[in-house]
């Protein structure tokens, strides 16, 4: 199986080394701008052409937003807008401009309604300050040198902070060829990014019949239906908001910038503003840690893992619990399930948005009409099941695929609301009995027309 993944090892360059990357990641950022305001000349000149009452086929050429024009013009432009262009790899401007054609693409699908998600809004200049200095190169020399050192064009031979073993053996052994590089700052710390094509040997889970449900919370991280015991959320943001408070105090207190007069941070600003995005990207490098150990765990013992489509875009609105919820990187274990499962012949399976994993009894299929989110232990008045909400939202998500295996039973039919009032006796009607057949599409983005439907994600 051939897959594209990433490869992310930190850097210790030299300072002349970090000085050569900011070069570089400023003249990504230069020709960006560039491109950008050709463009929005561009649309200015037609509108006010409009607006004089000019015929719209005799209206000034519409520049093209294709990355090859763009680029086209920047060479023809250079050595007017950048004298010093030389300096830096010829890829430097390719990144901007490919940036630039990329958030153009992006607003057009946008409006015109063929881009899902938020809408997005029109590219914007790139602040100098604000920017996240990064670089792509896809040309040239691209190579790991030992254990501890990559080459990059232009510039040069790095030393990594970690060891490149485990890429570096893929390479010889033939099984993995490098396409792109990215380096780019984090934290005041400098990564490079490969991502390269390898070709996976065939892997199955441990236990390839076995089918686990994982019901995702807040205060527990993880319950599974299996007995596994739960994962703890480890609440990694709440226990550094103390320090995150005292260091932006700090922050506060020095001279910062303002763009209403114009006025540059001094250095003690920058210093503590440096020590605070340490603390933030420390956070975000532990989640991602235990994330990654979780879902591995479940895609390499287990053939089916079933999870529920949660609406975190809509849970994050509740602001008493929008940090809480942040926290958790609901999301990022989603995702992380869904080509893990893959990489190990496995299945993730996703239980349709308004399937009442909570409200459904685990042992006869009642559902209860309400179920708060205060009330923490599941007691059915049918069968009279006492267990705790999530072990039993668990179940249920597991049960969900093995009914659909099983095969047997009518179709439901879903109401709207994901906390409607649901008729006592069967969930969604008839959702003890009924098979749930498997969809091998991407996730539905709104209540569809069975409760209890699932969606393979192969």
């Amino acid at each position: 199986m051939i897959t594209t993944q990433a490869y992310r090892f930190a850097l210790d360059p030299t300072p002349r080394q970090a000085g050569a990357m900011f070069r570089h990641a400023g003249a990504a950022r230069v020709a960006y701008n560039w491109g950008l305001a050709v463009v929005k000349a561009n649309l200015s000149r037609r509108e006010a052409e409009r607006s004089y009452g000019i015929a719209e086929a005799e209206l000034t050429p519409m520049v093209s937003w294709s990355m090859y024009s763009l680029r086209k013009a920047w060479n023809q432009a250079k050595d007017a807008v950048a004298p010093w262009w030389a300096v830096c790899s010829k890829e430097a401007y390719a990144t901007g401009l490919d940036r630039l054609a990329s958030a153009l693409k992006n607003w057009a699908d946008s409006k015109r309604g063929r881009r899902r998600g938020p809408r997005m809004g029109f590219p914007r200049f790139k602040s100098k300050r604000k920017a996240t200095p990064s670089v792509r190169f896809t040309t040239g020399v691209i190579r790991l040198d030992g254990r501890m050192h990559v080459v990059l064009p232009v510039l040069g031979r790095i030393r990594t902070h970690e060891s490149t073993c485990k890429l570096g053996r893929l390479i010889e052994a033939g099984s993995a060829r490098i396409k792109s590089a990215t380096v780019g700052q984090e934290a005041e710390r400098w990564f490079v990014s490969f991502i390269v094509e390898v070709q996976r040997a065939e892997r199955t889970p441990t236990r390839p019949d076995a089918v686990i449900g994982v019901d995702l919370g807040v205060k527990t991280l993880a319950v599974f239906s299996d007995g596994r015991p739960a994962t703890e959320n480890p609440k990694h943001l709440a226990e550094a908001q103390r320090k995150l408070g005292r260091l932006s105090r700090t922050v506060s207190r020095r001279r910062g910038p303002d763009r209403r007069t114009g006025q540059q941070p001094s250095n003690r600003w920058k210093r503590a503003d440096a020590r605070r995005n340490r603390v933030h990207h420390r956070v975000t490098a532990l989640r991602r840690d235990g994330i990654h150990k979780l879902t591995t765990s479940l895609a390499g013992e287990y053939g089916t893992v079933v999870v529920e489509d949660l609406n975190v875009a809509g849970m994050v609105k509740n602001r008493k619990s929008a940090r809480s919820i942040a926290d958790t990187g609901f999301g990022e274990i989603r995702r992380q399930l869904a080509y893990k499962t893959a990489w190990n012949s496995g299945r993730l399976e996703v239980a349709d948005r308004w399937f009442p994993s909570s409200k459904t009894c685990s042992a006869c299929g009642n559902v209860k009409p309400k179920l708060p989110l205060r009330v923490r232990t599941y007691i059915c008045e049918d069968c009279g099941l006492v267990l705790d909400r999530d072990e039993n939202a668990a179940l249920n998500l597991a049960a969900l695929v093995k009914r659909h295996v099983a095969g047997s039973g009518p179709e439901t039919v879903n109401g709207r609301g994901a906390d409607r009032k649901t008729p006592p006796g069967g969930a969604g009607g008839h959702e003890a009995s009924a098979p749930h057949r498997a969809t091998p599409a991407r996730v539905r983005r709104g209540p569809s027309s069975s409760n209890g439907r699932i969606t393979a994600i192969h």
